[in-house]
């Protein structure tokens, strides 16, 4: 994959750590050639993210909340000073609760609903309305999804909710930026042992329950999930938008356990 994304200039938002699926993506992008740029939100993330970026010699990076319009303004403004255009963005914000990820689905709070669409799925439109104009030459926006957004799945409940939200909004983006040459996609992994993923009830039984189960008899790897997304976001991909491609081993094709489980 050496050069398919040579010339190409991205933004990586949502890093926490050496685990993440946005590091993942940054270091297959990075490979492939291409020129990144990462955010974090405030400085006990950027303490993270800093030497991550510079190991593989990025110094662009902005701090952003994606609940706060003036921090979000201030990091495009940064970034179209900087390269004046934009080739992909990655998007890999969630968030929700975790106390309300365990229990009953129907004690969610109007609040953590609130909030953990607002984050989870908002920050999506929010973030392609500002990337779009600086996409000249047309480009792609990436984000990440999980299967408890059309299956129910023990311990994701609003977060559930939220991910079936974003899908829905890649849909309606793709449609909208298709005309502009802008493409739209989504990553669904299965669960990986990422920050997000350990806040999760239940996160190693499910893990372990879909190595077991899925037909590779493997979760997925930080490497196939960049993989996937320098595909997407390279000229490879260049009619393939409004699509939520599945990274989990073949887990999403089962109707009950593999027969030595059952």
């Amino acid at each position: 994959m050496s050069g398919l994304m040579q010339g190409k200039r991205g933004l990586v938002m949502g890093v926490a750590n050496e685990r993440s699926i946005a590091w993942g993506i940054a270091k297959a992008m990075h490979a492939a050639g291409a020129e990144l740029a990462f955010t974090y939100q405030g400085e006990n993330f950027g303490k993270r993210v800093k030497p991550l970026a510079a190991s593989l010699g990025v110094d662009l990076l902005v701090d952003a909340d994606v609940t706060n319009d003036a921090s979000m303004d201030t990091a495009f403004e940064a970034l179209k000073a900087e390269w004046g255009r934009l080739d992909f963005v990655v998007h890999a914000i969630a968030y929700s609760n975790k106390d309300e990820l365990a229990g009953r689905f129907i004690n969610t709070t109007r609040d953590n609903f609130k909030n953990s669409l607002d984050i989870s799925c908002y920050s999506l439109i929010d973030v392609a309305r500002r990337a779009a104009p600086l996409m000249t030459e047309g480009g792609t926006i990436l984000t990440l999804t999980y299967q408890g957004s059309t299956r129910v799945t023990p311990f994701y409940n609003v977060m559930g909710v939220a991910k079936a939200a974003l899908e829905s909004a890649v849909l309606y983006l793709a449609n909208d930026l298709g005309p502009d040459g802008i493409r739209v996609n989504a990553i669904s992994p299965g669960p990986m042992k990422t920050l997000a993923g350990a806040a999760i009830g239940g996160a190693r039984k499910t893990f372990r329950q879909t190595e077991a189960n899925a037909p590779l008899r493997a979760n997925a790897t930080l490497e196939a999930v960049g993989g996937t997304a320098v595909y997407l976001a390279s000229d490879a991909g260049a009619c393939t938008t409004g699509e939520i491609i599945r990274v989990d081993g073949g887990y999403h094709v089962l109707g009950m356990p593999q027969a030595e489980n059952i």
